[in-house]
């Protein structure tokens, strides 16, 4: 058996489909020295066992494009290496059994469409016309995806290692890691064994392919890679005569999939209670092991599947098969560089979509290895999004319970996860408990999304209409828009950048002009050097040397990532202080009135102009104001100590019953700034989105040398734009708006909306998405007729490229 040899460009860790496609495209890629490390034998761990059902459609316009490319790979590979993948495109039917998951279904087929994916509505019956052995009874519609496949998930992998050899890589089988060697930001290579013998090969960068052991892998360069293994049963029948080639079949509803195989029929389950696997560490010795069956935990969807496909009542089982697969605290995998090193990458933790997605996924990852930034948006898989507490073992031991289930649960609108709540709590959270919060949760956050009032149930009702806050949410954006609303902002990240190259080092990374007095705040982006967006941030001068950075709550952890990364020679410290300050956003035409009876500070436009922050006296404490807002009011942001919060809750709490106040939650914000046409970053505004394509051209100073982007920005004014981001209202107020529902321009879809909000000022459903506009003036985007699909339906839009609500922010500058 061949020894690893003593250097390699990338060493990859761990030998399944993933690791396999990482390899495969490197080589691609023209890469030399590629080594793969398996512990034990190829597909020896997840893959070996895994459905190989492959499917185009995912939740995002990218995830599909990486599926579309997987499944188109696979379909070419065998010619390539010799090596059979099985793989057939036999189609894929999805079978709904409610109203409620019939609109979700549909709403996806309309998704589908706008990202150029083939798919069919069908009947019931049509259904039957294709599927003839199942049982009809309650279903309610289906969609029909001709393109949708499935193959041989080890083959698939051994074809993928075989074209890697061919491209020069070198596989190596029964090498386990057995450590990472690290200096300062980097890995240095890794230590192996082979039988007898040991070593360690020096590296550039480092793979994490682990799958159900990338856990620990990460752990071993001091990686966050937060999953967890769980169980996964199915059983395969005896052979059944006649059988022939069926679609691949799924019933959410009923938590169960069907895969016909060599006359075999294979019945699958996510189960809503999954049964996590391996507490105290997976065994050494585990290779293509099976786990104890557990019929108990399988009969009830054993006996909902004989019910719905009843050849399966005379049909012997051949195999009851269990086997562990890993899944991550959001049901996203794992892809991208980790925050915590500048040269250790990440590719685990595929939630059962391994086999459907290692194709895109290795492909994406080794663009991003080649060129040293993401080829494009892959924001709801980027590793950066985790948090470091989410590798808690208890945590994700909770977490993985629900997530399994998740997959085929209904994908409500708003709906939250029951499991492992309550880690991160802010300065509020028992006040605004007591008020008829209803609590959602974002990176751990407990954020009141909404208030209860009148006795009504402090909970979700979910459904794809209007949810049982909808009279709430209408309530609270009325108070915001016509007196004070009064909200918890303490999620949102804060990190402080401080040093005597403090300026210095804000203009190089931001595009915005950072060289103003102290107070002033400055609403700015992080661009790459396509001119995409990185971040999206508000920036406060402190002092002469500080500055204190906001963030959206999910991307603290991304943005501080990317500010580390960039501050090359600068002498600057960037630490994270965001436990460190509650922030209350008060907000509405009476806003200053409302301060103004808890703090003797001045509030005027002379004084606190909007974007300038002060110190003030409040109550009996002290806070920092910050005059920005993200709903398009008149308002602060009061940032106080952690210490002096509750106290500053309870004084403008209680100073705002005269005037009114009333408790808000980040649903009303998310309705008011869609009004407003504020943006969200992560869907409106991404890494390849242009800044002046967003609109946001006025946010980015060229007149400043060296800031990251600007030639970009510069040659975008000199080409002009290929698309804008532009403002939707529906004119009938009866349909919701989400995200991803399909643009038209004069009956043609031309693109699909990136956010999607409820305009209860407006009266309307709302939405931002970006219209291709390539030689086209703004008069001429505008003069066209506007559609938006709602799950099927073509619902006509009125749009604007200002925003709809005080479009010349008067409301904002009030004096």
């Amino acid at each position: 058996m061949a020894l690893p040899p003593s250097h390699a460009r990338v060493v990859i860790i761990g030998g399944g489909v993933i690791g396999c496609s990482v390899a495969y495209h490197l080589t691609k890629q023209g890469w030399k020295d590629v080594v793969l490390l398996e512990r034990k034998q190829l597909t020896s761990g997840t893959t070996w066992h895994a459905a190989g059902l492959i499917a185009q459609l995912r939740a995002t316009a990218n995830m599909t494009k990486l599926a579309k490319y997987s499944q188109e790979l696979y379909g070419n590979l065998e010619a390539e290496t010799g090596v059979a993948t099985g793989f057939k495109r036999c189609g894929s039917i999805t079978v709904a059994l409610t109203e409620e998951r019939r609109e979700e279904i549909y709403r996806q087929a309309a998704m589908a469409r706008a990202f150029g994916v083939d798919v069919e509505e069908i009947s019931a019956q049509e259904v039957k016309a294709r599927y003839e052995h199942l049982n009809i009874k309650d279903v309610t519609g289906a969609v029909y995806l001709d393109k949708d496949g499935q193959g041989d998930p080890a083959n698939i992998a051994l074809a993928l290692a075989k074209g890697a050899r061919q491209g020069g890589a070198k596989v190596l089988e029964r090498t386990c890691v057995t450590g990472i060697t690290r200096a300062g930001r980097r890995v240095t290579g890794v230590d192996w064994a082979q039988g007898t013998e040991t070593g360690h090969i020096t590296a550039d960068m480092v793979v994490n392919c682990g799958g159900m052991w990338g856990h620990e892998v990460g752990r071993m360069a001091g990686v966050n890679v937060p999953l967890h293994a769980c169980e996964h049963f199915y059983i395969v029948t005896e052979a059944i005569a006649g059988l022939t080639q069926l679609p691949v079949l799924r019933v959410p509803d009923e938590c169960a999939y069907y895969k016909e195989d060599a006359g075999k029929m294979l019945l699958g389950a996510f189960e809503p209670n999954a049964k996590p696997w391996a507490m105290k560490g997976i065994p050494a010795d585990f290779e293509f092991d099976q786990l104890p069956e557990d019929f108990d935990h399988f009969e009830p969807i054993l006996e909902a599947a004989v019910e719905r496909m009843p050849m399966l009542a005379e049909a012997g089982i051949h195999t009851f098969f269990n086997g562990p697969e890993s899944f991550t605290p959001d049901d996203a995998y794992h892809l991208g560089l980790a925050p915590e090193m500048d040269n250790f990458w990440v590719a685990a933790g595929f939630n059962s979509i391994g086999i459907q997605s290692a194709g895109g996924a290795g492909m994406a990852l080794a663009h991003w290895m080649e060129a040293g930034e993401k080829p494009f948006d892959l924001g709801d898989v980027d590793i950066s999004r985790m948090q470091p507490f989410q590798g808690n073992k208890t945590y994700l031991f909770e977490r993985s319970k629900e997530t399994l289930g998740l997959l085929y649960a209904d994908h409500f609108p708003f709906r939250q996860k029951a499991t492992a709540r309550g880690v991160r709590r802010t300065p509020f959270h028992e006040h605004l408990i007591r008020h008829g919060a209803v609590m959602g949760e974002l990176a751990g956050w407990e954020r009141a999304n909404w208030f209860a009032v009148n006795n009504q149930k402090p909970e979700y009702e979910y459904t794809w209409k209007r949810q049982n806050f909808f009279a709430n949410i209408a309530e609270e954006v009325a108070a915001v828009r016509t007196n004070v609303g009064m909200y918890d902002m303490s999620s949102f990240g804060k990190i402080r950048v401080e040093g005597r190259d403090a300026v210095a080092f804000m203009n190089h990374v931001g595009g915005g002009q950072y060289d103003v007095p102290v107070g002033k705040i400055v609403y700015t982006q992080f661009l790459n050097h396509q001119g995409g967006i990185e971040a999206d941030v508000t920036v406060t001068r402190l002092s002469e040397t500080a500055f204190l950075v906001v963030t959206p709550a999910a991307t603290r952890l991304a943005d501080q990532t990317w500010m580390m990364r960039h501050r090359g020679d600068f002498n600057v410290v960037i630490t994270d202080v965001t436990a460190g300050e509650g922030v209350l956003a008060i907000m509405g035409p009476n806003a200053r009135k409302l301060l103004q009876q808890v703090s003797p500070a001045d509030f005027s436009n002379e004084v606190n102009p909007f974007g300038t922050a002060q110190e003030i006296e409040l109550g009996m404490g002290l806070a920092r104001v910050h005059r920005v807002t993200y709903v398009g009011e008149l308002g602060w942001e009061v940032y106080v100590s952690s210490d002096m919060a509750a106290h500053a809750f309870e004084v403008l709490h209680e100073a705002g019953q005269d005037l009114g106040v009333k408790l808000c939650g980040m649903h009303m914000m998310d309705c008011a700034r869609m009004e407003k046409g504020f943006r969200h970053f992560g869907h409106d505004i991404t890494c390849e989105d242009h800044v002046l394509e967003a609109g946001l051209g006025f946010a980015v100073k060229t007149d400043k040398p060296d800031f990251i982007g600007r030639d970009a920005v510069l040659r975008k004014k000199d080409t002009g734009l290929e698309s804008r981001l532009v403002q939707f209202r529906l004119k009938d107020p009866e349909p919701l708006l989400y995200h991803n529902e399909p643009v038209l321009r004069n009956g043609e879809i031309v693109g699909f909306l990136s956010s999607g909000a409820y305009g209860h000022h407006l009266g309307g459903a709302m939405g931002l998405g970006y219209v291709p506009c390539a030689g086209e003036t703004a008069a001429e985007v505008l003069a066209s007729d506007y559609e938006v699909d709602v799950a099927g339906v073509r619902v006509a839009a009125e749009v604007s490229l200002k925003p709809m609500y005080d479009p010349k922010s008067e409301r904002v500058k009030a004096g």
